[in-house]
């Protein structure tokens, strides 16, 4: 079985995939709890540590690199230390960070989080301070994008759209994604948070259940409701597949042929953070698909790197060797 999941591993590796969207600095500040504070009836912290992560579409592109792609990162930051961070933290992986433009009028999409603890006290989240800039991308910014996705698009085995609704992915650039990758027959794949409708066309989309549910605006109660609202989704965008996260039921794929495939979770064993799983998820996807690796082994080949994810706290990647390790023991297990 050994060699057989490393064979299928080593399929991904060098596989040149473009990740374009929201790059997302996730920002954790750990404090110790010194006192209450005189002015308010608040704790006083003192700072012990902080430490920059990747997230949004940045998470997907670290998450591509360490399962050995080849990843050309394209989005955009402002002229600020989590910019700083998060281009080291993508550059000192390998990931190509050509394509990340600054913007010195725009923050850098992040994410703040305070976290309290003290010796005797359990270390928790008390409050997250986000910051982003709700104005449309600059067009000479949009323009310098467009020009660099002509330079590298035709290097490309594998397109991700990263659309974590901060309007990074303009009209014209998804236009010319989408229509890039069908004219080409590059594998492409949307993960949208907020608005899925607007990626007719596409090849693969990435939904959770919650996304799917507000996708279609019905509640889905019953595997029956999500069935149809899968096969909803998949026609109106005129997909190759709608791939819905369902957390510890796992996957289901919708496929254009008519085909469901579902994929219950791949290691029962206990879920520490799902943040960042679905970009785990999204990241194997494509490099299986680059690959030339069919749509539900593609799925399958997720459904255990996500497995991977949910047991490492925040937003973390999962490796090629990880990978292995992971398939070998679910083989070992059904033998």
């Amino acid at each position: 079985m050994g060699r057989d999941t490393a064979d299928l591993v080593k399929r991904l590796a060098g596989r040149r995939i473009l990740v374009i969207g929201d790059m997302v600095a996730d920002i954790y500040i750990d404090g110790r709890i010194s006192r209450i504070s005189r002015e308010a009836p608040v704790l006083v912290l003192e700072q012990a540590g902080e430490k920059i992560v990747a997230g949004g579409a940045a998470n997907v592109a670290h998450n591509a690199q360490t399962l050995g792609g080849s990843v050309y990162a394209v989005g955009l930051l402002g002229e600020d230390a989590a910019a700083q961070g998060l281009a080291d933290i993508l550059a000192e992986k390998g990931v190509q960070t050509a394509g990340l433009f600054r913007d010195a009028a725009r923050p850098t999409i992040s994410k703040t989080r305070i976290i309290a603890g003290g010796r005797a006290t359990v270390s928790q989240q008390i409050v997250r301070l986000d910051k982003e800039s709700h104005a449309p991308l600059r067009r000479e910014t949009e323009q310098a994008m467009l020009r660099y996705l002509d330079e590298i698009l035709p290097q490309m085995e594998g397109i991700v759209l990263s659309d974590y609704g901060s309007g990074t992915i303009t009209e014209a650039v998804k236009d010319k994604l989408i229509g890039y990758a069908r004219e080409h027959g590059l594998p492409s794949i949307v993960d949208s948070r907020y608005d899925i409708r607007r990626f007719r066309d596409i090849g693969y989309v990435k939904q959770n259940d919650a996304e799917l549910s507000a996708a279609v605006g019905r509640e889905l109660p019953d595997e029956a409701a999500l069935m149809a609202a899968g096969r909803e989704l998949l026609t109106e965008l005129s997909a190759d597949g709608v791939l819905v996260t369902r957390g510890e039921q796992g996957m289901m794929l919708f496929s254009r042929d008519g085909a469901v495939t579902d994929i219950p979770v791949s290691d029962r064993s206990e879920v520490y953070d799902v943040s960042g799983a679905g970009d785990t998820c999204v990241a194997t996807v494509i490099l299986a698909l680059a690959a030339g690796i069919e749509a539900p082994e593609a799925a399958r080949l997720s459904n255990v790197a996500s497995g991977i994810a949910v047991r490492k706290l925040g937003t973390a990647t999962v490796s090629a060797a990880e990978l292995v390790r992971a398939l070998d023991a679910q083989g070992d297990a059904a033998d």
